[in-house]
């Protein structure tokens, strides 16, 4: 529909901007070094070993390259390859929501049974009790994903420590989806689950380069999990895609070798804090008032005022009647009828992107109250 009516796409999450001169760069001469046949299955050498390098500095843990990392075709596939070869028939899966649409599904298809817990707005909180009761004998998983999508939520230490008691607890594994790693702003702090006392042994990290560095096409991910988990993990891997893009992976690993030298990480959230903080005003400025982010590159607006029906009903109006796409978060719920009235806009744009969002949004009714 964006593409039909000529809209402003805040919608999807993607950057439209350039990724950096020197991941591209990286990319072309692989491939002109001829880095263009198979790699090995379970990730090229160098990029396991750049994964491990990068996670030991940024949380002082120890990785075993060979046994603990898995390259995967982006995070999607982490996701998917990580639940066939964990979850059972039968089995019983955690998550929150609102989530990612890609967990539900995954569950589904390994024949097992998702439970949801409610992240609570404004501040996306979930109550306790109300997670120790989603825990059954049946538990295998449990997803997170912090930084959040679609909520920009960062979960807290004391939250974290909450879910890793009751894995504990009911011997169940922490699927951690960690896309938005280097997105946080402000005090927020990324912690990973897997730092916590006990929890490495029973967790799987999954990150990716794509939204770090701007090639969400490239679908360059991994996992990081105990020998014992990663094992499991590749065994389906290898049959969903066996391997990825050659050249794509040696870019990869100098885009996490390098990236700090050129303090990439720093200029990084803050030029997405400019941007967020561009949208933030635009969408007060027009009767759309967002919601506290901690993480990510989405921004959930209050549309409780509009008047329309559904969430899905306004993010038509808005394509259709105004030229701006936004999504409609209602379907990160299992059931959309009970979501709160909120839109979803992603500030991963060029400040020309935003500024034209801007001067069609101000056509809203509610702009000019």
């Amino acid at each position: 529909m964006a593409v039909e009516h000529n809209a402003v796409n805040l919608g999807q999450g993607f950057p439209d901007f350039p990724a950096p001169e020197f991941v591209k760069a990286a990319a072309c001469l692989a491939i002109t070094d001829n880095e263009n046949q198979y790699a090995p299955s379970p990730g090229l050498p160098r990029l396991r070993k750049a994964i491990a390098a990068h996670w030991q500095r940024r949380h002082d843990q120890n990785l075993d390259a060979n046994e603990e990392i898995t390259v995967t075709q982006g995070a999607t596939e982490a996701l998917f390859a990580t639940a066939m070869g964990l979850l059972n028939p039968g089995d019983e899966a955690i998550v929150f929501e609102p989530f990612y649409d890609a967990y539900v599904p995954d569950i589904q298809m390994a024949g097992a049974v998702p439970r949801f817990v409610r992240l609570h707005p404004p501040y996306w909180k979930f109550r306790p009790e109300e997670l120790a009761a989603a825990f059954s004998s049946r538990t295998k998983l449990v997803f997170i994903n912090t930084p959040h999508n679609p909520t920009g939520k960062v979960f807290s230490v004391p939250e974290l420590e909450v879910i890793a008691e009751l894995a504990r607890k009911h011997n169940a594994i922490v699927v951690s989806d960690e896309v938005y790693s280097e997105l946080t702003f402000g005090t927020a702090k990324h912690v990973p689950i897997a730092t916590l006392p006990g929890m490495s042994e029973r967790t799987v990290t999954i990150d990716s380069i794509g939204k770090t560095f701007s090639v969400t096409g490239w679908k360059i991910g991994w996992t990081i999990a105990p020998p014992a988990l990663t094992k499991a993990i590749r065994a389906t891997h290898q049959f969903i895609t066996f391997c990825n893009a050659t050249p794509l992976q040696h870019a990869a690993a100098v885009a996490l070798e390098q990236a700090e030298s050129y303090g990439y990480y720093d200029e990084l959230r803050r030029t997405y804090d400019v941007r967020r903080k561009t949208l933030t005003a635009i969408l007060n400025q027009v009767g759309l008032p967002p919601l506290h982010v901690d993480g990510s590159y989405f921004l959930l607006a209050d549309i409780s005022k509009q008047p329309f029906s559904s969430d899905t009903a306004f993010c038509k109006h808005l394509i259709q009647d105004i030229g701006v796409a936004a999504i409609p978060p209602s379907y990160f719920y299992a059931n959309p009828k009970s979501a709160p009235a909120l839109a979803r806009f992603c500030f991963a744009k060029l400040d020309t992107t935003l500024a034209e969002a801007g001067e069609r949004l101000a056509a809203l009714p509610s702009a000019k109250l």
